[in-house]
């Protein structure tokens, strides 16, 4: 094993040296920059890097990851290895404690500057539990879901961070019969799905598909997602293009940005696919992530999906969401769409947990926060960054 971090309350924490997630934060007065979390501090890496003339210095001092992301793999990697052998020798400790702040003493902002959202629809159980509520009569399942990734296109302009309120959106709802006029109001059936969103760090040519073996050269890192639903505006206007105002009113990421590098304990063989998919979705592809997410609704633990057990890879995801020439963009986000495990208990969403009991979705004050941890590369376990949101009134 190698050497412990002198930093005070880090070594054996859920945010070790084998963790170091990216964020951006400010203090009172000051311009937002970017950071590295040891513990329950951050390193501020502006001007560590400065004083050791990295050619890089100036992505630390930019108030988004984005310059850092776009700087590529190798740029990536270096910085991790130098950011590690500040925060385990001993002889960088001088340097590195004056810019060693705590974390309750800081502003987080969002991490990234999104260029395009796109959301996915991952889960087998996920997609069955939702094709049994809504089709008890059909097949749960239509008949493309095995043999793609299903995703639609998102609002990049409505990703929050942490903690930001949200608003119970306004919109159309089915009438009270088929042809009953819609009516229009609250939505009275918000809900949550837990999600974990990949963020671009190098982006592609339009024309140019990307292969899922090169997953880990485009893609900088992983942040927790909760992409809020209103279920009732989303039933109404899904049919036939698929969702649009009952998903594009926020959508949470969490302050950290955890490397993929992090995570090179956590991959883990996915359950299975059948048929085998196409060529371009490899059959070499299928390899997930041994995350587990844990749901908390006004403080009390509701679900614990596990995300080794989703159908589609992430390296597949990206392959798909690039097959037909779409380009990528540094700050791309994609999400895995909601996280169910085969367990009643393992569900990420309201609507499954309450299986049609309407009092299961959320009222106005209702405060959710999802958490997820992953094997690291020390034995130990780390944490992805949390996402939390209280629910507040309709507004207007």
């Amino acid at each position: 094993m190698s050497a412990s971090t002198w930093v005070p309350g880090a070594a054996g924490s859920l945010f070790d040296v084998d963790n170091l997630p990216y964020g951006v934060f400010s203090r009172p007065g000051e311009e937002p920059r970017v950071g590295v979390r040891i513990g329950d501090h951050v390193v501020d890496l502006a001007p560590i890097a400065a004083a050791e003339m990295l050619d890089v210095h100036h992505v630390f001092e930019e108030p988004s990851l984005n310059p850092l992301m776009a700087a590529g793999r190798q740029v990536r990697e270096s910085v991790r290895t130098w950011v590690t052998g500040l925060l385990v020798d001993e002889t960088e400790r001088d340097l590195v404690e004056p810019s060693l702040l705590p974390l309750a003493e800081l502003t987080l902002h969002l991490p990234v500057d999104v260029a395009d959202y796109v959301d996915f629809y991952a889960s087998e159980h996920h997609a069955t539990n939702v094709g049994r509520i809504f089709r008890p009569d059909g097949e749960p399942l239509l008949p493309n879901w095995r043999h793609l990734p299903v995703g639609y296109h998102g609002r990049a302009g409505t990703v929050v961070a942490s903690g930001t309120p949200v608003v119970r959106p306004t919109g159309q709802r089915r009438g009270g019969s088929p042809t009953a006029t819609p009516t229009f109001g609250p939505s009275a059936r918000l809900d949550i799905e837990a999600e974990l969103g990949f963020v671009v760090g190098v982006g592609s040519e339009l024309g140019s598909p990307v292969s899922y073996d090169a997953f880990a050269d485009h893609v900088f890192g992983v942040v927790g997602l909760n992409d809020w639903s209103a279920r009732d505006i989303q039933a109404w206007e899904y049919v036939p293009l698929g969702p649009f105002l009952g998903k594009s009113f926020a959508t949470s990421v969490s302050h950290w940005v955890t490397p993929v590098e992090a995570l090179d304990a956590a991959w883990v063989d996915l359950p299975g696919q059948l048929p085998e998919p196409l060529p371009y979705l490899g059959p070499g592809a299928t390899r997930g992530l041994d995350i587990d997410v844990e749901v908390m609704v006004n403080g009390e633990v509701v679900s614990r999906p596990p995300y080794r057990t989703m159908y589609w890879s992430p390296a597949q995801m990206l392959a798909h969401l690039t097959v037909n020439g779409a380009s990528l963009r540094t700050g791309d986000l994609f999400a895995s769409g909601t996280i169910s495990g085969p367990e009643p208990d393992q569900r990420g969403s309201l609507l499954e947990l309450g299986w049609g009991d309407e009092s299961a979705f959320l009222a106005d004050g209702d405060d959710v926060v999802l958490r997820y941890t992953a094997p690291g590369v020390r034995g130990g376990r780390i944490a992805l960054g949390e996402v939390a949101g209280r629910v507040e009134p309709t507004r207007g």
